[in-house]
């Protein structure tokens, strides 16, 4: 019996250490991450209902992100004797006004050619429309479909009826011109406050400077998406154009025009890009040249928009290929066609606002990018580099010496920790080697600098 009680007893304890309690930290983090996602719906929620305002100022955000290097070289004549400062911040403010009010009138001009171009030509395919509502009937009765029923839905589909809706969607969008007095105000007023923000970011980068870099980084990968993804639509543009124009396909020009726009739309661009001329050419010429078109577009857009510029637009601004399709829808859900197309600096400004500025998150970089070198690092500008190197190898008071952090990171040894959390527990504090004979009102002198003194018993005498 006696023996069997220590058994015991060490299973007791066994047990005691199997069933101890659960670790409280564990509920709390299931629970904090429920009131994120709920947080994340009802912000969800928010934007949708504020789209038709916050698309058109988000437009006006990344088009003034986009010209604003071209002010800020102007601007930096200031710095000079012979410029005067309030001239180059004028020079530089109306510099980026004019162009960016110069892509505006080029976006509303486009889009009014385009409205004038298809309302004076989709009514001359009325006929064509009919013979292409009669062909498909037939087929459709020769695979065993019912006609009955077929001709039920293809006499509610009037052409005349698709042709309205159509003009209807126009003219919605002609409509929404009258947005573009809201945007031109608001362009105003940013390139107003876009000549100083530099400055205040630098005054703001020293108590925050995690969140300063990554709204720094979202301007700089916004530019590059930008840059990369101009480049792209241009040449799928001229490329589309020559083979549209070869096929004789009407509205050439417009059509390119469109592909050029839908290449901004990421990943499914080229889908909404290919439909309209197919069909434009199926009414024309025939199926066999409506195949051409899929076929020229499909191999134009799918080597340059599908291998080429996804890897390009992925590597310049840290965003793997699911992710940026999944932003496209997302984004197009919340926020409607300008969510689809400004898709990818929304993510990017999120990705700034939920991981870059906290480095609790940066863990999740590598995921976000698709790649283990996670974001592209952002180049700083000559200066702010010169500035850092200058900052960091010289003493705050410009003498020439070296500063006292990288005094003690070159010679560690002679620069033992002071501080509490930086000793070993139960290490007692050093004494200086230039404070142990200090008296009370002495001196301090350098221990590099004190002569040796003779031991006190051999003190010389008068």
């Amino acid at each position: 019996m006696s023996a069997a009680s220590p058994t015991s007893t060490a299973g007791g304890e066994e047990a005691g250490a199997v069933a101890a309690p659960p670790d409280p930290a564990a509920g709390s983090r299931s629970l904090r991450l429920l009131l994120g996602l709920a947080a994340a719906v009802v912000v969800v929620a928010g934007l949708k209902a504020l789209s038709g305002s916050l698309g058109p100022a988000f437009l006006a955000l990344v088009l003034i992100i986009v010209v604003h290097p071209l002010g800020a070289s102007i601007q930096r004549l200031g710095q000079r004797r012979w410029v005067p400062a309030w001239l180059a911040t004028g020079a530089g403010v109306t510099a980026n006004l004019v162009v960016v009010y110069l892509i505006v009138a080029g976006l509303a001009a486009s889009l009014a050619w385009a409205v004038v171009e298809l309302a004076t030509t989709l009514p001359q395919y009325t006929s064509q429309l009919y013979d292409l509502r009669d062909s498909t009937l037939q087929l459709l009765t020769r695979v065993g479909v019912d006609q009955t029923q077929l001709i039920q839905m293809v006499n509610s589909a009037d052409p005349y009826q698709l042709l309205g809706y159509a003009q209807t969607l126009v003219a919605g969008l002609t409509s929404g011109l009258t947005d573009f007095t809201f945007i031109l105000l608001l362009l105003f007023f940013l390139a107003l406050d876009a000549a100083a923000f530099p400055r205040l970011l630098q005054l703001a980068s020293s108590a925050h400077s995690d969140a300063v870099e990554a709204l720094r980084t979202f301007a700089s990968g916004t530019q590059r998406y930008l840059v990369v993804s101009t480049v792209f639509g241009a040449i799928v543009a001229v490329l589309d154009v020559i083979a549209l124009a070869y096929l004789d396909v009407p509205l050439a020009l417009l059509w390119g025009l469109v592909s050029f726009v839908t290449n901004y739309v990421a990943n499914i661009g080229f889908l909404l890009g290919v439909a309209p001329p197919a069909l434009l050419a199926l009414l024309a010429n025939g199926p066999e040249n409506a195949l051409l078109v899929v076929i020229v577009y499909t191999v134009i857009n799918v080597v340059i928009q599908g291998l080429i510029q996804p890897k390009i637009v992925g590597d310049a601004v840290g965003l793997s290929a699911s992710l940026t399709f999944l932003s496209v829808v997302f984004w197009g859900f919340v926020l409607g066609g300008l969510g689809a197309l400004l898709a990818v600096p929304l993510s990017l400004l999120t990705r700034a606002v939920v991981v870059d500025a906290d480095p609790r998150n940066r863990w999740l970089l590598p995921l976000v990018a698709g790649s283990p070198g996670g974001v592209p690092v952002r180049r700083p500008p000559r200066r702010e580099r010169v500035a850092r190197l200058l900052g960091r190898h010289q003493h705050p008071d410009d003498t020439g010496a070296p500063a006292q952090d990288d005094v003690e990171a070159q010679h560690p040894a002679d620069h033992p920790a002071t501080h509490p959390a930086e000793r070993p527990a139960g290490t007692p504090a050093e004494p200086r080697a230039d404070r142990a004979d200090e008296t009370p009102g002495a001196a301090r002198t350098p221990a590099r600098e004190t002569a040796p003194q003779p031991p006190r018993g051999d003190a010389p005498r008068d």
